[in-house]
């Protein structure tokens, strides 16, 4: 397949996963964005976690909510779980790699926060774990993952649903989407920035 037409077929599968994704889930991302500002503006902290390239996509998210988005505005409580390297191989030694993010979900989380789990499968076990933990202890929970949902979903109050096997082009529609959430999160909180 010459390059070009390689280039057109990964480009044209986002779109299309894009514009589903939109029909599909739009009502789902409208519900996240509501649920996000709501607990922010109470006070409470948004904790993001996966693996690889959800690891980055968390710490990117974090970075949009606690420095700025597009409009200038008050730093947000948001917090990557993924960054702490000594907690991350502590717990990974000590006890299992399952429970990186349920440890700290533990330490940190309060009733009223969110955990916000990113997994393209929608299966791992760590974000899982952490998901579930976050729900036992009261806090709001968030997945952003692929395929069917997996295991994921059904401990979400809000699952978004890229229902693919493809990761590069479920990750794509991943950042857009925590993107958008961002967009309207700020649009919420801070309406006067947008000329409302």
């Amino acid at each position: 397949m010459p390059l070009m037409a390689r280039l057109q077929e990964a480009v044209e599968e986002t779109v299309r996963l894009q514009r589903d994704f939109l029909e599909d889930q739009g009502a789902a991302v409208v519900a996240a964005a509501r649920m996000l500002a709501g607990v922010l503006q109470a006070g409470g902290r948004v904790f993001i976690f996966g693996n690889g390239g959800s690891a980055a996509d968390a710490q990117h998210l974090a970075a949009e909510f606690v420095n700025r988005f597009q409009v200038e505005r008050p730093p947000l409580a948001a917090l990557a779980l993924t960054t702490d390297t000594s907690i991350l191989t502590a717990v990974a030694n000590d006890y299992d790699f399952s429970e990186v993010f349920a440890k700290q979900i533990m330490a940190l989380g309060r009733p009223g926060d969110v955990a916000w789990g990113i997994s393209t499968s929608g299966g791992s076990p760590n974000v899982v774990r952490g998901l579930q933990t976050a729900r036992e202890m009261g806090l709001k929970t968030l997945a952003l993952c692929g395929r069917d949902g997996g295991a994921m979903a059904p401990l979400a109050d809000l699952a978004l649903i890229v229902r693919s096997a493809n990761t590069p082009r479920v990750q794509e529609v991943h950042i857009t989407m925590g993107h958008v959430l961002c967009d309207l999160v700020d649009y919420q909180l801070y309406p006067e920035k947008f000329g409302k």
